[in-house]
Order: C-alpha cells, then sequence, then structure tokens
C-alpha cells in the first residue's frame, strides 16, 4: 500500500482549541496534513486508522489512561515505530520526571519545549513524516518478501521440495520440516549437517562426497541422487540440487538449494529396469526359442522327410518282398511238381535201362535221358533253395577250415586269370550251416565275381565276427533294396562270409533285381540267373542274410551272415557202408500220385521187396490197422487230407517201432513242427533207394527194425488249433 495523505497526517491533541488550532495551521502552512483530535480516546481511533505521526501536548494526557495508547503502540508490526512529537512545559527527560516517563511508555518520542519557534515544529514533523514513509517502504518490501516467500512455499509445497542451507567453511546446516521429513526426522527436532551425513547410504557416501568437494572447489551447480537410511531402517531415495551463494569477495557463503523424495520413481525406474531385463531376457530367450523352433521345425521337416522316404522304403521292401514271397511259392509249388515228374521220368528210366537189350545205341538214348533229368532235378535244387524249401542239414561247420579246403577247387574254377586271396582269422566260432549248400553257394559266388572280370582280377574271400544287437538287427542296412528285404536278422551271434571283387559292378537297377529267379544280366545261355537265387534262400534259411553292395566300375561284394553254432564241430566219422538186404521185406507204400506210386512199386519190386500200395493217409492207416506184416512204411509228405509227417505220428501209435522213410522233395513244414525222420530227396534212381533201404534193412532182423525205429528219434508235431 502506497503511503497518501491520510496515512502521513498529524494527529494534534493539545491542552486547549486554540492551541490545537494554531499548531495544526502552522503544520498546513508547511504543506502536511493535520487533523485534531478532542481526547485520547479520538486519538487513539486516528492513530489506529493511519497516521504519519502524533502531536500531543503533556498536560492534555497528564491525567489520562494511556493503556489503549501504549498498547497499540506495542503491537505494531515489526516494520512500524509510530513518531509521536511531546509537547512540554518542563522540557526533557532529562529535566522532568513526567517526562521521562511518558518518553518510556510511548516509544518513540521527541520532546520540544514551549514556547517554540514555529520552524522548529516544522522540522519535527517534517522529520517524522519521511521516518514514517520509510517504514511504509519497509512495511511494503516485507509485505513483498512476506508473498514472495508464500510463493515460494507454497511452489515448495506444490513441487513437494524442501528447502536447505548448507553454510562453509562451518557446514552449519538450516533445513526446512519437509526436508528434515525426507531424511526420516521430524520436523521438531535438529538436524544437522552430521546426522544428514549419518543417513546417506554407505555404498553412496563417496560419490556424494566428490560432488560437494566439486561444488566447493569450482563453483558449479550441486545436482546428485542418492540413497539415505531413516532411523527405522527403511531405505528412500532423494534429489539434491543446490546453487553457490558468493561473498562479495567471491569465496562460496553458503550452498542454498531444493531437496525432493524420489523413492516412488527410482523405485519405478528400478522396476522398469527389472521388468526391462525380463523382457529383455525373455526376448532373447523367445528369439532362441523361435530359433530353436525353427531349428526344430526344419528338422522334424527333415526327420518327417526321411520317415516319408523310410516308409516309402519300407512300403517297396515289402511289395519287394510279398512279390519273392509270391515268386517263392510259386517256385517252390513248381519245382514240388516238376520232382515228381523228374521222380516218374528216372525211376521209369532205371528200370528201362536195366531191362532194355544190349544195344549200345539205345542204351546211349536212356543215358542221355538221365542225364537230362538229372540237370532238371538240380534246377529243381536251385529253385526250392530260393523258396527256402529245400532239405537242410545244418550242423556246426568250421568255416575257416571250410574254405581253406575248398581253395584249390576253387582256382580251378576261377582259372589263371583271377587272383585268389583268402583273409581268415583265427578263432572264429563255427556256424551253423548245411556244408553241401554252403560249399556250393560260395562256389556260385566265386563264379559270379569271375563272370564279373572277363580280363582277370582279384578274390577276395574273407571271414569276420559280428554281433547283432535289438535295433542294429532290426535296422540293419545290407546295401540294396533286395536284400533289406529279407526278414529282420534277430539279436546274436554271426558270422559274415564276404566274396569281393573287382570287377565291373552293377547298375542300382540291377542290383534290385540281381536275386530274383531267372534274372540274368550276362548274355543269353550263360546263366541260368539261379546262382544268387539259391544263395539268398539258403541264407535266410539257415537265419541270415545275404547282403550285396555294388557300383559300376567297383566291382561288387557279397556277404553271407550265417548264425554261429552253440555247439563244437563234430569230428568227421567214416559213412558206414550199408549191407545189401539179404531177404525180401514187406514194404508199405503211400503216394496220392499214381504215377510215382507205379514207378516206386516197380523200383521197389525190381529190389525183391513186396510192395503194399495205399493213396492217403487214412488207407495206410487201416493198412497198418489190420495183422499184415510190415516192415517199413515209405510215405510221401504233401498229400491231400494227411500228410507224410501226421501219418508218420499216427502210425507210431499203431505200431511203435515201425520204421518210416519220409520221400519228399522240399521240406514245407507248418510252424513249431521238429521232425527227425529218416529220409529220402526226390528226384532219387533207383540205386540211391536201394542204398537207403539197405541202411534201414540192412540187418535183417526184427529187432534191428526196432533199433532202427527208435534210432530216428522224435516226432513232434504242432497241437491241434
Amino acid at each position: 500500500m502506497k503511503p497518501g495523505p491520510s496515512s502521513e497526517r498529524a494527529v494534534i491533541l493539545a491542552a486547549s482549541e486554540r492551541d490545537a488550532v494554531r499548531t495544526a495551521h502552522l503544520i498546513k502552512e508547511a504543506g502536511y496534513y493535520a487533523n485534531i483530535c478532542g481526547d485520547i480516546a479520538e486519538l487513539e481511533r486516528q492513530v489506529a486508522s493511519g497516521a504519519g505521526l502524533a502531536i500531543i501536548a503533556d498536560e492534555a494526557i497528564g491525567t489520562a489512561d494511556l493503556a489503549g495508547l501504549t498498547r497499540w503502540l506495542n503491537e505494531q508490526p515489526s516494520w512500524s515505530d509510530f513518531p509521536i512529537v511531546l509537547m512540554s512545559e518542563g522540557g526533557g527527560p532529562e529535566r522532568s520526571p513526567e517526562a521521562a516517563r511518558l518518553g518510556r511508555a510511548l516509544g518513540n518520542v521527541t520532546f520540544i519545549e514551549r514556547p517554540f519557534h514555529p520552524t522548529t515544529l516544522v522540522s519535527l514533523v517534517a522529520a517524522a513524516v519521511r521516518g514514517r514513509r520509510r517504514q511504509y517502504q519497509t512495511r511494503a518490501i516485507l509485505e513483498d518478501l512476506t508473498e514472495s516467500e508464500s510463493l515460494l512455499q507454497t511452489a515448495l509445497d506444490a513441487g513437494h521440495l524442501g528447502a536447505l542451507e548448507l553454510h562453509v567453511p562451518g557446514f552449519e546446516l538450516e533445513a526446512s520440516a519437509t526436508c528434515k521429513r525426507f531424511f526420516g526426522h521430524a520436523a521438531d527436532l535438529p538436524f544437522t549437517y552430521q546426522d544428514l551425513l549419518e543417513a546417506v547410504h554407505p555404498d553412496d557416501r563417496a560419490r556424494r562426497q566428490e560432488v560437494v568437494e566439486h561444488t566447493l572447489k569450482t563453483g558449479a551447480d550441486y545436482k546428485i541422487e542418492y540413497r539415505n537410511i531413516w532411523p527405522d531402517g527403511s531405505q528412500h531415495w532423494v534429489d539434491v540440487r543446490a546453487r553457490a551463494v558468493r561473498r562479495p569477495d567471491g569465496n562460496i557463503r553458503s550452498l542454498v538449494g531444493v531437496c525432493s523424495d524420489i523413492t516412488a520413481r527410482k523405485t519405478a525406474e528400478i522396476e522398469r529396469e527389472a521388468l526391462l531385463a525380463q523382457l529383455a531376457a525373455e526376448r532373447s530367450a523367445l528369439a532362441e526359442l523361435t530359433a530353436t523352433l525353427e531349428q526344430r521345425v526344419e528338422q522334424r521337416t527333415a526327420d518327417l522327410m526321411k520317415e516319408v522316404a523310410a516308409r516309402e522304403r519300407a512300403q517297396e521292401q515289402l511289395r519287394h518282398a510279398q512279390k519273392l514271397e509270391a515268386i517263392g511259392q510259386l517256385t517252390g509249388g513248381v519245382a514240388h511238381d516238376f520232382n515228381n515228374l523228374l521222380m516218374a521220368v528216372m525211376g521209369n528210366l532205371d528200370l528201362l535201362r536195366k531191362r532194355m537189350p544190349e544195344d549200345p545205341r539205345l542204351q546211349r538214348l536212356v543215358d542221355g535221358a538221365l542225364q537230362g533229368a538229372e540237370r532238371g532235378a538240380s534246377l529243381t535244387q536251385r529253385l526250392l533253395a530260393f523258396a527256402r524249401q529245400q532239405d537242410l542239414r545244418a550242423v556246426p561247420v568250421d568255416l575257416g577250415a571250410l574254405v581253406r579246403d575248398m581253395s584249390e577247387l576253387l582256382e580251378r574254377s576261377l582259372g589263371p586269370r583271377i587272383v585268389l586271396r583268402l583273409d581268415i582269422p583265427d578263432g572264429l566260432p563255427p556256424a551253423c550251416v548245411d556244408t553241401n549248400q554252403l560249399e556250393l553257394a560260395v562256389l556260385n559266388l566265386a563264379i559270379n565275381a569271375r563272370d564279373a572280370m572277363p580280363d582277370g582280377g582279384a578274390i577276395e574271400i574273407r571271414l569276420a565276427a559280428w554281433q547283432a544287437k535289438n535295433e542294429q538287427a532290426k535296422n540293419e542296412q545290407i546295401g540294396n533294396e533286395q536284400t533289406k528285404s529279407d526278414p529282420a536278422l534277430h539279436p546274436g551271434n554271426y558270422l559274415k562270409l564276404s566274396v569281393i571283387d573287382s570287377g565291373t559292378g552293377m547298375t542300382p537297377e540291377v542290383l534290385k533285381r540281381a536275386i530274383e529267379p531267372f534274372f540274368s544280366s550276362k548274355p543269353v545261355g550263360k546263366g541260368t540267373g539261379l546262382g544268387l537265387s539259391m544263395v539268398h534262400g539258403l541264407a535266410v534259411q539257415l537265419g541270415g542274410a545275404l547282403q550285396l553292395s555294388s557300383a559300376v566300375g567297383e566291382g561288387t561284394t557279397a556277404v553271407l551272415v550265417l548264425p554261429v553254432a552253440t555247439a563244437a564241430p563234430e569230428a568227421a566219422s567214416p559213412v558206414p557202408v550199408a549191407q545189401p538186404v539179404k531177404r525180401s521185406a514187406v514194404i508199405l507204400l503211400v503216394d496220392d500220385d499214381p504215377l510215382i506210386a507205379m514207378s516206386t512199386m516197380e523200383m521197389l519190386e525190381d529190389l525183391g521187396h513186396r510192395v503194399i500200395g495205399a493213396n492217403s493217409g487214412p488207407h495206410a492207416l487201416d493198412i497198418l490197422r489190420s495183422d499184415q506184416e510190415i516192415d517199413l512204411m515209405m510215405t510221401d509228405h504233401v498229400m491231400p487230407g494227411m500228410t507224410g509227417i501226421e501219418l508218420a505220428a499216427a502210425s507210431r501209435e499203431v505200431r511203435p517201432q515201425l520204421v518210416v522213410l519220409l520221400a519228399t522233395g522240399y521240406a514245407e513244414l507248418p510252424d513249431g513242427t521238429h521232425v527227425d525222420l529218416p529220409r529220402l530227396a526226390k528226384p532219387y534212381h533207383q540205386d540211391q533207394l536201394r542204398e537207403r533201404l539197405d541202411q534201414l534193412l540192412g540187418r535183417g532182423a526184427a529187432s534191428d527194425l526196432r533199433v532202427a525205429a527208435e534210432d530216428a528219434g522224435p516226432l513232434i508235431l504242432p497241437p491241434p488249433p
């Protein structure tokens, strides 16, 4: 508020109205404002409403109650010191005790002794008005400061800021209540600089001290965020910012600034950083998972492609296996029927040769017919080998000794342009094989290898032990699609007999069909196409496999996988010489084929035996149940209604000591059947028939026949369905 006439006026309380008017007139003439008061109460009102000074005559207030005036004077604001000019008859306080009392009671009092010169009064009034004006200016400044402080405090409160000032060099701290609260201290308790230092988190003290020293050294703004520990042990964050205030000499007097509690923001930042770190980790994990997933998808796709390819190969192998099985069944059936036809041809030719006249030309014709029949029998034997229906005698055999014994035969068969090498380690276990058939198989493989090297070369026969495990036996890769159709090898121990040549090799198409019967890559007339078929059938029938691998220009490797025998090879013993039969035996001949039965009966009767014929198993059993004397029963195997093995088993119940001879072209026995009967393989010559009968009937006594029957061994049939 600016001073105006009312706030600068002089309020006058005189002893008389005349004195009051004259005094007011003097003041107004001097250019100031004046008001006359009738009593002390009006004076108090005028002063309280705003005035520049008061002019009071001592006699006007000698007996007045000054309590209200003195109370107002004592309650003045700090900027105000209301001036009073006291007109006194007795002089100043040094001469008048009353004046001294009034001076003490009224405060800012200037004494003027009457009578006084008007100039003196005006001078006093002017001085008092000037002083009062300065007081009003101070009031305005204080009001402005108060308003600024209020605005500043409002701003600090709005910004949740605390104020502080650090005086140097003594490091005396002044802190607002809000600042104290940010350090966990009560507003009404002292908060020193040492208290602040002790509140700083131990891990942040060194960093904070460096910032303080840098500010005091350079005058740069003080700016730092650090943690502090409250008395209750909780952790909080503060942001402190201050500027240096300098003295006139340029030295820093203090650091003045503000602080704020940023615990919530820091906690959010820490949580955000943790969240960002977590998100980064998750993003990294997701990227890794995506890459891994892509790899897994690629791997799974590759696996699926492999599975599809494997399934296609398996389907192709299955189709090929079914094809071979169908060919095998057809081949076995054809071979069996052909054997029966050859049996009739060879039997009749044997009888015809014995009874025809001594004519060399006729003899040559019969011999040529017999040779043709024998070649046909050899062909059927190979067909039966492929069909896995040949009659095998598998025994423990030393393969190393077998191959070494064959070396001379092989060298003669291979010729001078082929070098034969043997790689046979010592200590190999024996294999369970049919010696004759295995020798034939090795010879076939060697000849095939020779034919693949028309310009000469080397053939290596190698032996090695090998063990098939569960998955290995199931998934053994054996080199080509053809041999992959073999049944899976059972887990166990095997021997591998490899025949390796350096010949022309085979294309994949030829390799795929290599073991099919009648398939041959040789020119017409140079091969039957049954060599590899026979070897394959033999290997599978023995419980092994044939493995073929070949490439054009790189040669061929044929590997016979043969099971290891559980027993040691038996020492070779001389074959007993059958004694010719001295008497005629009664033989029961059982065969459903009239042509075979007639031929066989003629051969038996020509040998001097008496023959009783039966065309079926039930017919033969009827004869056995009769009182007819019978020394031996000779029966075919494959017959409708009852097979030869079933007939043999039934005959044991009727005549336990009867000797049974099984005449068959192949061993197509049901699963679970074990039979150990004397056998005669079809087709056979009359001499072979005589030798077999001599072995069984050679002792010529009934007791001997009983012993022969017992020597035949057990006959075990599968349980009825």
